[in-house]
């Protein structure tokens, strides 16, 4: 029986819990998994049977996402094919430690009212939360790539609209590789 652990932070346990268990049974019973939370620590026990190790792999994504701050509904978008989790350290990306500086650097990515990551949101088809000193993404593996370079360089310092305008570039570029790719295809030959 494949068992994996996941520690969250105290404040997100009873988001993972939801109403009356409500969250915890849904991860549950859409994972074949059995779930089991000690909310005095943050620490998550998920196992699941060995006929189905994804299972257990995805819920312990799902549980991270949302003690990363994520939504149970936007968290369970991992649970769609070749979707991932990305979560990058502020700290480990930027080099600064100093609160004020990560508050800065946070409100950045943020942007004023959420736009800058609504923008980042819409560009590159991932989802994004930024929560304590990390930034969470969920999307599919280019997606990810896309955001993940995108959020870098907006952490690192990049202007807002560089980093849009790279995401726009990067969108197009993916759509016109998927539409020759499509139009080489046999279905569509004549």
């Amino acid at each position: 029986m494949p068992v994996l652990y996941a520690r969250v932070p105290e404040d997100r346990v009873g988001v993972i819990i939801g109403s009356g268990g409500r969250t915890k049974r849904d991860i549950a019973g859409r994972t074949g998994t059995s779930i089991d939370i000690d909310a005095a620590e943050g620490e998550v026990r998920l196992a699941g049977p060995d006929s189905d190790p994804m299972g257990v792999l995805k819920a312990r994504d799902i549980v991270l996402a949302i003690g990363r701050g994520f939504s149970p509904e936007r968290a369970l978008r991992l649970l769609k094919e070749n979707t991932f989790l990305g979560i990058l350290d502020i700290k480990f990306t930027t080099g600064h430690r100093e609160k004020s500086a990560l508050r800065r650097i946070r409100a950045r990515a943020i942007g004023t009212r959420g736009k800058a990551r609504s923008r980042i949101e819409e560009l590159s088809g991932c989802s994004m939360s930024v929560y304590g000193s990390t930034v969470a993404l969920i999307g599919e593996e280019e997606q990810l790539d896309r955001a993940t370079r995108a959020v870098e360089l907006l952490l690192k310092g990049s202007e807002h609209s560089t980093v849009f305008h790279y995401l726009a570039r990067a969108r197009r570029d993916a759509a016109i590789e998927e539409a020759t790719r499509g139009a080489a295809s046999p279905e569509f030959e004549g």
